[in-house]
């Protein structure tokens, strides 16, 4: 009779945990890509590698990896992207001069937002 009662309780509770951290882990997924615009680096991209990595069990990234060359160094930028149904890809060229908004994670820059200079 008791475990009836307990084997349905312990279920439901499993279930409503697991429930709370996808939701959590949902939020983190969606805001992988958003970073604070607090710096601005401009440059020619060099190379360009696109990669696609999961994130939290069926919910995937993709990580675009730029060498950008600014007037004094190849800097290493990066653009997270959380792929969903209705992602567009932005398409980097080589020799393409850019605007890059974000910030330094160590020596890499990561950013968000991106303008082409001609």
């Amino acid at each position: 009779m008791v475990t009836a009662i307990v084997i349905p309780i312990i279920c439901l509770y499993f279930f409503l945990l697991t429930r709370k951290e996808m939701k959590e882990h949902d939020k983190k997924w969606l805001a992988a890509g958003n970073f604070p615009h607090e710096a601005v680096l401009t440059g020619e991209v060099k190379s360009i590698v696109e990669e696609k990595q999961r994130f939290y069990y069926h919910r995937y990234i993709v990580i675009q990896t730029l060498q950008l060359q600014t007037i004094d160094r190849l800097v290493t930028a990066k653009k997270i992207t959380p792929l969903t149904e209705n992602v567009q890809m932005m398409n980097f060229h080589k020799g393409e001069m850019i605007r890059v908004f974000g910030s330094w994670e160590g020596s890499k820059f990561v950013f968000s937002y991106f303008e082409a200079i001609k």
